[in-house]
């Protein structure tokens, strides 16, 4: 079977899925508050334990980071949710292609989202001082994913793909 048979790859759709899902349901939880400054999420358990109020913080379009590079009005202050929806089917798609170059472009992608899970737990604690059970889940969905690409990368992931062993018949 290939990438997405069993394996790494049924890993790496129900990663990808979770994902998928949390980041929609944060888009979602970010236009509600938009609209209704009093919608309460389901993440919303207390004052200090609140996905929306992170979700609707300055750091939650472009990472904090566009606005204050290219401007409020650039098109790349999007939600990270819509970064995440990017993210996340980037990882379903090329992580079940057998093309040498996906299992690097995986592995990097991999990284620069546990940078941007690092930086954002760190704004979560230390900054906004909250605690966001969609957030946390996702970043622990980052860290699998980058195990599943490093482990693809290096140790024998799908066949044709670096570092995989070829079976013998």
């Amino acid at each position: 079977m290939g990438a997405c048979g069993d394996g790494p790859g049924r890993a790496r759709l129900w990663l990808c899925a979770a994902g998928l899902a949390l980041s929609a349901y944060a888009l979602h939880v970010e236009a509600a508050r938009a609209r209704d400054g009093h919608y309460r999420a389901f993440c919303d358990l207390g004052r200090a334990v609140s996905c929306s109020r992170v979700f609707s913080s300055r750091w939650g379009r472009g990472f904090g980071l566009v606005e204050m590079v290219l401007g409020p009005d650039s098109s790349l202050n999007q939600p990270n949710s819509v970064f995440g929806l990017l993210f996340y089917s980037l990882q379903l798609l090329l992580g079940c292609s057998r093309a040498p170059w996906t299992s690097v472009v995986l592995a990097l992608s991999s990284l620069l989202s546990l940078a941007g899970s690092l930086y954002l737990a760190w704004i979560l604690f230390f900054v906004l001082h909250d605690f966001c059970f969609i957030c946390i889940t996702t970043y622990a969905i980052n860290v699998g994913l980058a195990l599943l690409n490093y482990r693809r990368l290096w140790g024998g992931g799908a066949q044709g793909q670096p570092g995989a062993k070829a079976k013998e018949h």
